[in-house]
């Protein structure tokens, strides 16, 4: 969450790297992520399971999420699918959909030129703390 705004935040770590990509989601994005990240079955599926199921019923995995763009500040992503079928999605569901089914999130390298923040390593601490209120914060807490 960013403060003072309450904005829920995807903040998305490099892997061979030190910059971080920050993406400004939605409360309903932000509890689905959550709920995927923490176990969390709900009695009915949401929007990302049915997606996640309607790709499994027509064999077609989801290969990759990869975020392509970013212009006028808002980001831009494509879900790869099948045989390299590109289908534009919002980041967030991008992203939820992405951990249903273990695909990668890729960002292109312009995008994170344009758009990655670099945290020092005396704010890694920073990191961690965001890394364990996430471990903690419940799906409840992003409902309006």
């Amino acid at each position: 969450m960013e403060l003072p705004t309450n904005q829920p935040i995807v903040l998305l770590k490099e892997v061979d790297g030190d910059r971080y990509l920050p993406i400004w989601i939605g409360a309903v994005e932000a509890t689905a992520i959550a709920y995927e990240q923490q176990g969390v079955k709900p009695a009915r599926p949401l929007t990302h399971d049915l997606m996640r199921d309607m790709l499994a019923a027509l064999k077609t995995p989801l290969r990759a999420v990869e975020i392509v763009e970013m212009r006028d500040n808002i980001f831009y992503a494509e879900l790869v699918i099948g045989d390299n079928v590109r289908v534009s999605a919002r980041p967030s569901d991008s992203i939820a959909l992405a951990l249903r089914v273990g695909a990668p999130i890729r960002c292109a390298d312009q995008v994170l030129t344009e758009a990655a923040i670099v945290i020092p390593d005396e704010q890694e601490d920073e990191v961690e703390k965001f890394r364990e209120f996430l471990e903690q914060v419940r799906p409840e807490d992003f409902a309006g």
